[in-house]
């Protein structure tokens, strides 16, 4: 069965902050309801956490890192969920139960099968 990726975009905020906790109760109701179609799923840290990589040149070229986010955004990469669906369809309908669709935004990409 096909596997699609579902991409969270929210507020970059401390999910384990007592204030993000009624939200996070949302996302544990979501992995119980769709615990057979969910495959692997993370939280990421706040963007501030990030490290960006770059190579100048080519391969081989120096790496320059940059701390933080690479862009200041209303909502951030924040998380994902690894879903087996039978097609788009059925993925863009798990999509659509997350609390991100309801306040941020899901991206939903099929997964390429690495070989």
């Amino acid at each position: 069965m096909p596997h699609y990726l579902a991409m969270t975009y929210t507020a970059d905020v401390n999910w384990w902050a007592p204030e993000q906790a009624e939200e996070l109760a949302e996302y544990r109701r979501f992995a119980v309801d769709n615990a057979e179609k969910i495959k692997a799923s993370a939280v990421l840290h706040p963007t501030p956490a990030a490290t960006v990589v770059r190579v100048e040149g080519a391969r081989g070229g120096t790496v320059v890192t940059t701390d933080g986010p690479y862009a200041e955004t209303k909502e951030a990469f924040t998380g994902y969920y690894l879903l087996e669906a039978a097609d788009l369809d059925e993925a863009v309908a798990i999509a659509a139960q997350l609390p991100a669709a309801w306040n941020g935004a899901v991206e939903v990409r099929p997964v390429i099968a690495a070989r």
